[in-house]
């Protein structure tokens, strides 16, 4: 009998399939990019819409028209990828019944208002800030004006950039990378704001992380939101001062830089000045201590 030859042992076949680390990164990354195309693809189709139907241009990025679109459109996109998609429970992105709950939104609306209202009063006591007298108006329609543009432009930034994003950079790589990268980014965003300089945006990183330990430590998203509007309401509707750049009516009176723009924020307004920086850390360091800490433990 003849020996058969012996085949040599195959050698395996490089895997085609990506790492686990790989597949769960490229799943987090087309869900973000599939959230912010629907949210585009939403905010064209309803300014198309009003502007057919109800003759109203849109096409004004700071017309108040454009906030309340430009809400509905990211309320719409959060939908589908929430429901839709992922299937989650409204309680993961902070838009539950509970976060809801009066108690809840009192206490956002607090720590955004006081915050930069302390802020700008210690820049008032030391002559930092000062009042000026404006042409005569009605306190009344600026505070109205102030309410119907920076309600719907808050609420569209937290869920722009604190709702259904968050939520997902949080199940993948836990709370503090989500607080991290979407405070950058909401910092990064602002920089096609008027007259930006590098203390304003990063005056506007430390107010994300601000506004993401409010998100954290209360579970809401709402209360998030009535952070982040009463903070530009006190600035525009109360002082009649810029909000990240942007001015405002002023009526009767308008509140004015007197002091180093480093401190007051100059041109950008009271919330990109030092003073403002340092009652965010003031606050951050309370929900650190109170509330976030906890997470740590449990994480």
């Amino acid at each position: 009998m003849t020996a058969q030859p012996q085949s040599a042992p195959k050698q395996p076949r490089p895997s085609a399939t990506l790492p686990p680390r790989a597949k769960e990164f490229l799943g987090v990354l087309w869900r973000i990019v599939l959230f912010y195309a629907i949210c585009l693809g939403a905010v064209i189709a309803l300014q198309s819409i009003a502007a057919a139907t109800l003759g109203l241009s849109a096409a004004d990025p700071l017309g108040v028209p454009s906030q309340w679109l430009n809400l509905a459109a990211v309320v719409f996109a959060t939908w589908i990828m929430v429901r839709k998609v992922d299937r989650l429970s409204w309680r993961e992105v902070g838009l539950d019944r509970e976060a809801a709950a009066p108690t809840v939104l009192l206490k956002g609306t607090a720590l955004g208002g006081l915050t930069i209202g302390i802020a700008s009063l210690f820049l008032l006591s030391t002559h930092m800030l000062s009042i000026n007298h404006s042409a005569p108006g009605s306190w009344w329609g600026e505070a109205g004006r102030s309410t119907i543009f920076f309600l719907p432009a808050a609420f569209f930034e937290e869920l722009f950039i604190r709702g259904y994003v968050f939520a997902v950079l949080r199940r993948a790589a836990g709370w503090k990378f989500a607080l991290i990268v979407t405070s950058i980014v909401f910092g990064l965003l602002h920089a096609a704001n008027p007259n930006p300089d590098a203390e304003s945006i990063l005056a506007v990183i430390v107010a994300g992380f601000f506004l993401g330990g409010i998100l954290l430590a209360t579970r809401s998203l709402y209360a998030a939101g009535a952070a982040h509007f009463a903070w530009n309401w006190v600035m525009s509707g109360a002082l009649h001062s810029a909000v990240s750049g942007l001015p405002s009516g002023d009526p009767d009176y308008r509140v004015v830089d007197s002091g180093p723009d480093w401190l007051t924020g100059g041109q950008w307004g009271p919330e990109g000045g030092f003073a403002a920086v340092v009652a965010m850390f003031v606050v951050l360091f309370y929900l650190y201590g109170r509330y976030l800490r906890r997470m740590e433990w449990m994480a």
